[in-house]
């Protein structure tokens, strides 16, 4: 079953009233940095999903997406 692309900025959220300054998925307190360093450590989805209940699997490929985005426009 082939994933559905998912855009970074439908699912992450600036809110300064939840966390200054810190980007968080949407409908959460969780920020994207958190997903992306559990990634980053070797953490399975299901494992970031077990410890995150709130999150589901789109947000964490959303988190990715966030920032890829983000890297294409330091490019620039």
């Amino acid at each position: 079953m082939a994933l559905s692309p998912v855009n970074g900025r439908d699912h992450v959220t600036t809110d300064p009233n939840i966390s200054p300054g810190q980007a968080c998925v949407r409908g959460t307190r969780i920020p994207v940095a958190v997903v992306l360093e559990n990634l980053a450590a070797g953490l399975s989805q299901e494992a970031i999903l077990k410890s995150y209940p709130s999150l589901t699997e789109q947000d964490i490929r959303a988190a990715g997406a966030y920032r890829a985005e983000l890297a294409r426009r330091a490019r620039h």
